[in-house]
């Protein structure tokens, strides 16, 4: 049995307490009492009850977890790889929501298509129909559960999401949210809950997909990704939103990769159909299913993992000669600010830390945000203050031109670097790309660089290839990718002789 297979790679914190307050051990229970396995393999004989594994109790757990007298979360996304239990578990969560829920209760098993959300709703049937007490209590329809004595009901839905006004659910089970050809369904399901208060919870059940809708924009469930990471490492405090994720970014035909990402391998997966999958799957799809990463339609620029591979520890002192790089906007996109050192030897490595990040939140739709450009330049002088050996302050001039005199003004050492400069571009990025891979870099692992070097694709033409949004218009932001290139380029470009003026003395 796979024992490590507890926290998953992403988890947004619960607390102790909330855990404590909560309902987790009742579904437990109610699972381990009236679940079955519907249908023969790995982990069992159909038929058989179901046993939950002690990951899938501390999920459960986290979960159900309450404060204030309801259900701490409001919304819930839930990863995991193919053959991890993931129907029965939401068949299991959506009878009990049923049986156990709200009187007058309304619960929905949801796909993009409705035989899939019927996947769900099926086993929930088989377990009544296994289960003299639960079968006294319902009445079974085709596409319908009904509690009578409760008012309750429980139906599966599909994604026309148009039809679905007037809903009042408390439970909303969303299987395979990666599906989802846009994100109007999440949308109408979501708001329909606003009069159940604490009483509702949205559930997403999912593997990785593609990151890219039909609508040529991020789908609802890589948005939902990106904002748990947000939630999981801090950068967002969102108690009402829980994530839970499995993955790992190794290489993709290591057992190993597939042990961390896969919470039942070896138990509720076989791992001899691995070693055959992967031999016979397309990369992208066997990414997906198995490792549960999210993959582009384009071509990522760094290889998977290898940012990864050089994080580290670090202190920067004022003795350090310091680049910046500075890759801003004005409304839509980022503003960042990265920093690199130059090394003082050849076999030194470069440090690579972000200084400050500036972003319009992923689940805002506020046409009015903009960049807070007094702060962006208060940023960089406070930053030149405390570290008096800034060499460099490489800044994109589009649209900058004003704070780049203003900072100019203070005695600041700003040099231009257009990014959209292709013949400069080629060659930094390809410095970049070949530091990463030969590890002469060691990064402080921030998850907002991170992401924005994830989100990076390349792009090849006559003069080689760089990096590129996805879409012109796309939401994912490459801006700290580009202020980090920009650092490296003149960190690496031999030690500066310029003295800078001491401004603040």
């Amino acid at each position: 049995m796979h024992t490590d297979a507890w926290p998953p790679r992403w988890l947004t914190p619960v607390s102790e307490e909330h855990i404590a307050q909560g309902e987790g051990q009742y579904v437990i229970d109610f699972a381990e009492a009236f679940g079955i396995i519907t249908k023969d393999s790995v982990a069992g004989k159909s038929g058989s009850p179901i046993q939950l594994r002690d990951w899938q109790k501390e999920l459960v757990l986290n979960m159900f977890a309450h404060e204030a007298g309801g259900l701490k979360h409001r919304v819930q996304l839930i990863g995991m790889p193919r053959k991890s239990g993931k129907s029965a578990l939401g068949s299991v969560l959506a009878l009990y929501s049923l049986m156990l829920g709200p009187d007058g209760g309304e619960v929905y098993s949801v796909a993009a298509e409705k035989e899939q959300a019927r996947i769900v709703f099926k086993d929930a049937k088989r377990m009544i129909e296994a289960s003299p007490e639960l079968s006294a209590s319902a009445k079974l329809y085709r596409d319908a559960i009904e509690i009578p004595a409760a008012g309750s009901v429980y139906r599966a839905l599909s994604a026309e999401a148009y039809s679905k006004e007037g809903l009042n659910p408390h439970f909303v089970l969303f299987d395979e949210l990666h599906a989802q050809p846009n994100r109007e369904l999440f949308d109408v399901m979501s708001l329909a809950m606003g009069s159940r208060g604490r009483l509702a919870s949205l559930v997403a059940i999912t593997t990785a997909g593609v990151k890219m809708d039909s609508t040529g924009r991020d789908s609802i469930a890589y948005n939902l990704y990106q904002y748990g990471q947000k939630v999981s490492t801090g950068e967002v405090d969102d108690d009402s939103f829980f994530m839970a994720w499995w993955e790992d970014d190794g290489d993709h035909h290591s057992p190993d990769t597939w042990r961390k990402a896969n919470p039942g391998f070896g138990d509720l997966s076989d791992p001899s159909d691995f070693e055959s999958a992967v031999r016979r799957t397309p990369e992208a799809e066997f990414r997906t299913k198995r490792c549960n990463q999210w993959v582009s339609s384009a071509i990522s620029w760094l290889p998977t993992g290898a940012w990864d591979k050089c994080a580290g520890e670090f202190e920067i002192s004022q003795d350090d000669e310091i680049i910046l790089g500075f890759d801003g906007s004005f409304s839509g996109d980022a503003s960042v600010i990265v920093g690199a050192t130059i090394p003082k030897e050849d076999d030194e490595k470069i440090r690579i830390f972000l200084v400050k990040a500036w972003e319009k939140d992923l689940t805002e739709d506020d046409d009015n945000w903009r960049v807070d450009i007094a702060d962006v330049e208060n940023t960089i002088i406070d930053f030149c203050a405390n570290h008096p050996n800034v060499r460099e302050i490489a800044c994109d001039p589009f649209r900058w031109q004003r704070s780049m005199q203003v900072l100019e003004d203070r005695g600041l050492p700003v040099v231009e670097w257009p990014s959209t400069s292709v013949r400069r571009m080629v060659p930094a990025c390809a410095k970049f790309y070949d530091g990463v891979l030969e590890e002469r870099f060691v990064h402080d692992g921030n998850p907002i660089l991170a992401r924005h070097l994830d989100n990076a694709v390349t792009k090849i033409d006559n003069m080689g290839p760089r990096i590129v949004k996805e879409k012109r218009n796309s939401p994912r932001k490459i801006d700290a990718a580009v202020a980090a290139v920009l650092a490296v380029d003149r960190a690496t470009a031999g030690r500066m002789e310029t003295v800078v003026p001491q401004f603040f003395s």
